[in-house]
């Protein structure tokens, strides 16, 4: 029997479902409705709640606001009437000096109208015409006696000699005493064969060889301070302000107290004024004596070389690329003077601020340990203190007196006259003769002081002297020193630089018409400071042990044929020249 299906009431039991679930949503809407307005009541009574805080916390800062700044009005207010009570204290004071000066300027001028009206004001003009007339006179004085003066000590150290050789004997170091135990007898003494037996002579005692004199400017004892071996520089100094180049150089093998002499054997900034080498001691000087000369304009510039190599470096000079360094050339003016194109010069105007780039650049220097020394200089360091002036009166005159003296010298000979030679310079008769008519007026001679650089321009009446500074390499053999490899090449530049300079003093001992400046940089670059009117200062230095004994023999024989160059003996001027 089949299975009847009512679709009617499956129909209408769906329907019955869909409405009951639809009355159950309806509910649950209107309960979520009540439940949002609730939270929309809580908002709003939070929302009142944080409004009234704020409103009560804005109320409470601004009574705290109101409460500091009226204290600070009160304690303003309380400045301001102090203030009022001071600035009415010191009106009264102005009023008070008002009234005095008033009364004084008064009584003053009635004083100065009473001494006007008699014989006072005129007595007192005529005693301040009389006073300005002395003054004027003694002004005049001054300046002759300012010349003679000058006359006076070029004359003294050119009879004391040009080129002086003074020796300085270090005492015994402890690198002797390494020396000897390197040696092979380590408990052997050190033997001293070097003795100042004197206030200008050396002896060399050895038991293997006679004992050997040489005689000296002066010598100097170990014992010697630093302070005593300046004071014969002073000298120098007053030649170099007189319008002559000057030049100290000290000589002697790695470990003879070359700069020691020279620098000093700290830190320049540490060295105390008895330490001080000639450089910061000399530069001392030179200001000191430039702050007496008030009567003239000088400027002083510094530059600061170092010969390595066979190579001249400008240690002041920096690039783009900031490395420091540079190197330059040596050329000869027209005129026979050497200068260095490029070169910087640094203007100075204390002595501590000259020292402070000298000590900047000495890091720059060449070093390298040896057997004989641990810190070598292996470079020719040369400190060169450039003075100039503007005063065309006393300097202008030393230096054509100077010249008309050359002149009255060499009329009597033939002279040879040559770019590369720096003491054949042509006749000057001219000096000596009558004005020159304008047809035949002839070309001025240049001036003895090196010109100027490019960079630097200068009228005909400027004057320069050149005051150079030099801490030469130390002089030794291969074998002592135990140098290998590349600083081979560095011993053989430092020791064909000091037979250039050898040959060149003995070309000047000899009187020779060609001096041999340009056989190395270094006696081209110092050029104007070997021979001519230049003043030389050779500071040998020495070792008193028999270890050194060959390099200090060397040495020694070194500045007897230096000192062998002596200038001629100066003449009477006469002062009746055409200026």
């Amino acid at each position: 029997m089949p299975l009847f299906v009512n679709r009617d009431q499956i129909f209408a039991h769906q329907v019955h479902l869909l409405e009951h679930e639809l009355r159950s949503k309806e509910e649950r809407i209107l309960e979520l409705e009540t439940e949002n307005t609730i939270l929309h009541l809580r908002l709003a009574e939070c929302i009142g709640k944080l409004h009234q805080s704020r409103v009560k916390d804005d109320r409470d800062l601004k009574c705290d606001t109101q409460k500091i700044t009226r204290s600070s009005l009160t304690k303003l207010l309380s400045v301001v009437q102090g203030l009022k009570h001071e600035l009415s204290e010191i009106f009264g004071v102005y009023v008070t000096f008002a009234s005095e000066l008033e009364e004084q300027s008064k009584i003053l001028l009635d004083k100065v109208s009473k001494a006007c009206a008699g014989d006072e004001a005129q007595n007192l003009q005529a005693r301040l015409s009389a006073l300005e007339r002395s003054l004027e006179d003694e002004r005049e004085r001054c300046k002759v006696e300012w010349q003679r003066r000058k006359e006076l000590h070029n004359t003294l150290v050119e009879l004391r000699g040009n080129v002086r050789v003074h020796c300085r004997v270090r005492p015994v170091l402890p690198l002797d005493h390494l020396q000897t135990s390197t040696s092979g007898s380590a408990h052997a003494p050190v033997e001293e064969v070097v003795w100042a037996v004197g206030d200008d002579t050396v002896m060399v005692s050895c038991v293997k060889t006679p004992d050997k004199i040489f005689e000296f400017e002066k010598v100097h004892a170990p014992d010697v301070s630093q302070e005593d071996v300046f004071e014969d520089v002073k000298p120098l100094l007053r030649s170099l302000l007189d319008g002559y180049n000057v030049c100290v150089m000290a000589y002697g093998q790695t470990g003879s107290g070359k700069t020691h002499t020279m620098l000093g054997s700290e830190p320049l900034e540490s060295l105390s004024e008895a330490q001080q080498g000639v450089v910061p001691k000399a530069t001392a000087e030179l200001f000191r004596l430039i702050s007496e000369a008030a009567t003239e304009s000088l400027a002083v510039e510094l530059s600061v070389m170092e010969v390595y190599n066979n190579e001249v470096f400008d240690l002041l000079s920096r690039d783009e690329k900031g490395s420091v360094g540079q190197r330059r050339d040596v050329v000869t003016t027209s005129s026979g003077e050497s200068q260095v194109p490029g070169l910087t010069h640094e203007p100075v105007n204390t002595a501590a601020e000259a020292m402070h780039f000298v000590n900047n650049v000495l890091k720059l220097r060449a070093h390298s340990p040896n057997l004989i020394h641990t810190d070598s200089s292996r470079s020719h360091l040369v400190v060169t203190l450039t003075v100039s002036s503007k005063s065309p009166n006393a300097l202008a005159l030393a230096r054509r007196l100077q010249r008309a003296k050359n002149a009255a010298l060499s009329s009597s000979r033939k002279q040879f006259w040559s770019p590369q030679c720096r003491r054949a310079n042509p006749p000057d008769e001219l000096l000596l003769s009558p004005a020159p008519s304008p047809r035949c007026s002839p070309s001025p001679r240049p001036s003895r002081t090196p010109s100027p650089s490019p960079r630097h321009s200068s009228s005909p009446d400027t004057f320069r002297a050149k005051l150079q500074l030099v801490d030469l390499a130390g002089s030794e053999c291969v074998g002592p020193s135990g140098v290998s490899g590349p600083g081979l090449w560095e011993v053989s530049c430092i020791n064909r630089s000091l037979c250039a300079l050898s040959d060149v003093l003995g070309a000047l001992a000899e009187h020779r018409a060609h001096i041999p400046y340009r056989n190395s940089k270094l006696t081209h670059l110092l050029q104007d400071a070997i021979g001519g009117d230049a003043k030389l200062l050779l500071l040998l230095c020495v070792s008193p042990t028999q270890h050194f004994l060959t390099e200090t023999l060397h040495s020694l024989s070194l500045g007897s044929r230096a000192r062998q160059v002596q200038k001629s003996v100066p003449r009477r001027k006469s002062n009746t020249l055409q200026v």
